[in-house]
């Protein structure tokens, strides 16, 4: 990980990949050890070590169910389509809220609630915990809670942070605040421009699926505009897919991971 200026990092989440180069004096390898000893959540739980290490953490359930969970909403031009799609399908989900869309339509999330949808919390603003101040995130995590929880009627369980990028100030502050972390073990790769159906549909299979969290998208607002069409075409052709491998589709809260347990501010 060292280069010949600094110490370098690789962060990965939905359409964010980056290296982060500490540098300066005083850094070294003391500044890349702090650095990685506040963002092992991620870099563990993200990892194939995560399923077996921390499996809640990671999205790991019950063998034979799949999390279906949706990022980056509440969003009127996209979320409602998802909503009518899932309940022809028969489908209920997680869809993990931005504070900052829920403010912008409360309607939208408290119909998510209604139509028999778990509502969860991503954060206020979509920036990674990685770049914040240990009070800022807190601070980020409370806000999005309240508002999520104020725009939809339900208190929110679940939390997964933008980008997946989890630090251990976030870790904690979210069980402070009644929330229990849950990242994913497939994904759709559904933010990108490139992205159609049938690409969506293959790289969640070629995940970890059985009794794991699969991640998606119902908003383009931090991702490639109109990506979430794909997503939204892909439903019908990975329900039949899960199905054809007698595998059963629910929000997190069906899964099997413990509830939260949370600790004294």
């Amino acid at each position: 990980m060292s280069g010949r200026t600094g110490t370098e990092l690789f962060l990965g989440g939905p359409g964010w990949r980056r290296t982060v180069t500490l540098v300066g004096a005083g850094v070294g390898i003391a500044g890349a050890a702090a650095f990685a000893a506040n963002s092992a959540p991620s870099l563990v739980a993200l990892s194939w070590l995560g399923r077996h290490v921390s499996p809640g953490l990671a999205g790991v359930g019950m063998p034979g169910h799949v999390a279906l969970t949706f990022d980056d909403g509440p969003d009127d031009s996209s979320t409602p389509k998802f909503l009518e799609t899932l309940d022809d399908l028969g489908l209920r989900a997680t869809f993990f809220m931005l504070g900052d869309m829920a403010r912008r339509a409360p309607g939208l999330a408290a119909d998510v609630a209604a139509a028999g949808h778990e509502v969860a919390v991503h954060g206020d603003q979509h920036r990674s915990q990685l770049r914040l101040a240990p009070g800022t995130v807190a601070d980020d995590i409370a806000r999005a809670r309240d508002a999520v929880a104020d725009a939809s009627g339900v208190e929110p369980l679940w939390f997964r942070p933008p980008y997946g990028t989890l630090s251990l100030s976030g870790l904690l502050a979210a069980r402070r605040v009644g929330l229990r972390t849950v990242l994913w073990t497939s994904w759709g790769r559904d933010w990108r421009a490139e992205a159609t159906p049938q690409s969506v549909v293959d790289d969640v299979l070629d995940g970890f699926v059985d009794g794991g969290t699969v991640l998606l998208h119902d908003s383009d607002c931090t991702s490639a505009p109109r990506c979430w069409q794909a997503t939204l075409a892909a439903l019908p052709a990975l329900a039949s897919e899960l199905d054809a491998r007698s595998l059963r589709v629910g929000p997190v809260g069906e899964h099997g991971i413990p509830r939260p347990d949370p600790i004294a501010a």
